[in-house]
């Protein structure tokens, strides 16, 4: 199920698309602070975001360039400012698309669907895996955190792909020497603790201390 991120500021508005988004079977949620944009994108992960230009604090392009800065996710700008000027800004900041106010909802939805379908049945754009605030962007094989990027290795990128995408479950070291096995590479228990031993280091000197738990005899964890 598709995931729809809602920057608007407008409550009637807001509410009307998310309703009408759900009615479609995707997965709706509007932001709730307007200075923590970033923050609740990443705890969504979401597929696609709807973004209004005119925001509380900070508008829109400057919250599309800070997403960018994350994700190579879709942005559709919703905009009473239908300006070429605003347009043009839009889209070089990142907009994939421009829908001006006051819009159709089911144009909107047929944009939507254009998109999300050019994005993800063609593999083009890669998902967003978070925890803690830390996101692992499946696009470049980094680790963000608070402004910072943390590049890892092969392995170390798997081994934290595994755990996010399995966040809240503990996952056993027999699954992680498989997916590392994928890489081509001979890998054994020693190996996998000097992996674990060097990417615990990296996430440590990020400022994500006992960011990965062990589960002595059983494995590995993430917790929120």
């Amino acid at each position: 199920m598709y995931k729809i991120f809602i920057v608007e500021d407008d409550a009637v508005i807001a509410a009307a698309v998310a309703g009408h988004i759900a009615s479609w079977g995707w997965e709706a949620r509007t932001v709730t602070d307007f200075t923590h944009v970033i923050e609740e994108f990443s705890a969504f992960a979401p597929h696609l975001v709807l973004l209004d230009i005119g925001l509380p604090f900070r508008n829109g392009y400057h919250w599309c360039g800070e997403l960018r800065r994350l994700s190579k996710v879709p942005v559709i700008f919703l905009s009473s400012a239908s300006d070429n000027m605003n347009i043009v800004m839009a889209m070089s900041m990142g907009g994939d698309d421009f829908i001006p106010k006051p819009f159709d909802l089911d144009v909107l939805t047929a944009k939507i669907q254009a998109l999300l379908r050019r994005t993800y049945d063609f593999g083009a754009a890669a998902p967003l895996l978070e925890c803690r605030g830390a996101v692992l962007d499946t696009g470049d094989n980094t680790l963000r955190y608070q402004g910072r990027k943390l590049e890892l290795t092969r392995n170390e990128y798997r081994i934290l792909q595994v755990l996010l995408e399995q966040k809240g479950r503990t996952v056993s070291r027999d699954t992680l020497m498989r997916k590392l096995w994928e890489t081509d590479s001979f890998v054994d228990e020693n190996t996998l603790t000097v992996n674990m031993t060097r990417l615990r280091r990296k996430l440590e000197g990020l400022g994500l201390t006992d960011f990965i738990r062990t589960k002595k005899g059983l494995g590995y964890l993430l917790e929120e």
